[in-house]
C-alpha cells in the first residue's frame, strides 16, 4: 500500500525563448539568478538550472514549429503538412498514474492552437507539447471552468454522450465512402474522439486509494467564471490555481500548462507591453521582453510556491512534485542548440535543489535523458525514450 504522497508532474512551457538574462549560477549564498529567473529566489532551494540539453531532431527545420513539436519527446517530425511526432513523456506518465486518479492528466493552454501550415511544417507542433500519441496532439484546455469541471465534476450530461454518439456514427458512414489515405487521417481523428470517450466514462470516477490521503478533497475555492478570461493575467493565474488544486486533491498527477504557442500572437496590457505581439517581441531582446519574461516565470514561481506550503507528511507538495519550465529555443534568434530548463522541486525527496547542472560540451546532452529521469521518479523505467538511452545520473 501506498504509504507517502505521489510524485506529481507539472510542466510548464512559453514559447519564443527568452532575454539574454535567462541564466542562473551558484554562488557563495546558493542559486544567483539573472533577471528573468529572479522569481525563482524564494524557492531557490528546490531549484536546479539545467544548462545544455537539446533535441538534435528539432535542429532540421529550424523554424518555431519543427522545434516544439517535439520538445517533450524527442522525436521526428513529419513535414509537408503531415502530423507525425512522439508521444511525449507526460503522457506516458499519465497512463502509469491513469487508474490511479479521476482525471490521468489535464493538459492547459492560454492561447489558442493555430492549426495552419508554416514554411512546410504544420503549426499545430508550435501549439502542442503534450501528445497522446504520434499523430494526436492531447487537446488544449482553455477554459479555466471547463478544467475545473475536468476536475470536479462528478458525473457527465446526457448531452455529452449523445453529442459523442454523433460525432462516431457519422464517422462511421464517412469510412465507407473514402479512400485508404483518408481513412488513416479518420483513424486518427477517432483516436482523440476515444480520448473523449474515455473521460466522460470516467467523470466522477476516483481511483482506490490505499494507505496515503490527500490533505484535501474538494476545492477550496469557486468554479471560475465560463468563458475565457480577457485579461491574460487572470487567465494565467486560474490556470495555476487548477494546477495546484488538482495535486493537491489528488484528482489528477500530471499537469501541462502550455502559457501561450510557439509564434505567439499573445499581448500584454496588464505590463503596459501592448504594442507588439509575443512573437515580434522575442527578436527585441528589450527590456520590455524581459518584462514579459519575468512574468511567464512569475507563474511557475507561483505554482511552487503554493505547493510548498502544502504539508504532506514530512515533506510538502513541492518536495513530492516535479515542475519542468521549457522554451523550444534559447532565444529570439531560433537557437535551438541549447534549450532554456529549470527544474523545480524534490521529485519525491530525491532531487536536491539550488544548484547548477550544466551539460553544455558534453557529448550526451539530450533533453531526453532528462526525461528517463523524471519518469524513473514515477515508477516508469525504460531502457530508452526518444534519442537517449542514459538518465543524467547527477540529477
Amino acid at each position: 500500500p501506498q504509504s507517502e504522497a505521489p510524485v506529481r508532474v507539472g510542466v510548464f512551457f512559453s514559447g519564443n525563448g527568452f532575454h539574454r538574462e535567462w541564466w542562473a549560477r551558484e554562488g557563495e549564498q546558493g542559486l544567483e539568478f539573472g533577471k528573468v529567473l529572479e522569481p525563482f529566489a524564494p524557492v531557490r532551494d528546490s531549484v536546479v538550472y539545467l544548462r545544455g540539453l537539446y533535441n538534435e531532431e528539432a535542429l532540421k527545420g529550424n523554424i518555431h514549429s519543427s522545434q516544439t513539436g517535439n520538445l517533450l519527446s524527442g522525436a521526428p517530425l513529419a513535414s509537408g503538412g503531415e502530423i507525425r511526432s512522439g508521444t511525449s513523456f507526460d503522457q506516458i506518465v499519465a497512463a502509469r498514474y491513469g487508474a490511479q486518479t479521476k482525471v490521468s492528466s489535464l493538459v492547459l493552454g492560454c492561447e489558442k492552437s493555430n492549426p495552419s501550415v508554416h514554411k512546410n511544417y504544420s503549426m499545430l507542433y508550435s501549439s502542442h507539447i503534450s501528445w497522446s500519441s504520434p499523430t494526436t496532439p492531447t487537446p488544449l484546455e482553455l477554459y479555466p471552468a471547463l478544467a475545473f469541471d475536468r476536475l470536479f465534476k462528478d458525473e457527465s450530461s446526457a448531452g455529452d454522450r449523445s453529442v459523442l454518439d454523433a460525432v462516431l456514427e457519422d464517422a462511421g458512414d464517412l469510412r465507407r465512402q473514402i479512400g485508404t489515405d483518408d481513412r488513416r487521417k479518420l483513424d486518427e481523428f477517432l483516436e482523440s474522439v476515444r480520448d473523449v470517450e474515455t473521460r466522460i466514462e470516467r467523470a466522477g470516477m476516483r481511483g482506490e486509494l490505499q494507505g496515503w490521503r490527500p490533505e484535501m478533497t474538494e476545492p477550496d475555492r469557486p468554479r471560475p467564471a465560463d468563458g475565457i478570461p480577457q485579461d491574460i493575467a487572470e487567465h494565467m493565474r486560474l490556470m495555476c490555481d487548477i494546477m495546484v488544486l488538482g495535486f493537491r486533491t489528488d484528482t489528477t498527477r500530471v499537469t501541462t500548462l502550455k502559457l501561450n504557442n510557439d509564434h505567439s500572437s499573445l499581448r500584454f496590457p496588464n505590463l503596459g507591453v501592448d504594442y507588439m505581439i509575443h512573437h515580434l517581441l522575442s527578436h527585441s531582446d528589450s527590456d520590455d521582453w524581459l518584462k514579459v519574461n519575468r512574468f511567464f516565470v512569475e507563474q511557475v514561481a507561483y505554482v511552487a510556491q503554493k505547493l510548498s506550503e502544502i504539508q504532506e507528511g514530512e515533506r510538502t507538495a513541492l518536495d513530492n512534485s516535479m515542475l519542468l519550465f521549457c522554451s523550444s529555443m534559447l532565444n529570439g534568434g531560433h537557437d535551438a542548440t541549447q534549450l532554456p530548463v529549470v527544474l523545480v522541486g524534490g521529485g519525491g525527496g530525491t532531487i536536491r535543489g539550488n544548484r547548477v547542472l550544466d551539460y553544455l560540451g558534453q557529448e550526451n546532452r539530450q533533453m531526453c535523458r532528462l526525461y528517463l529521469s523524471m519518469m524513473d521518479r514515477c515508477g516508469l523505467h525504460f531502457d530508452r525514450f526518444g534519442d537517449a538511452d542514459q538518465r543524467l545520473d547527477e540529477l
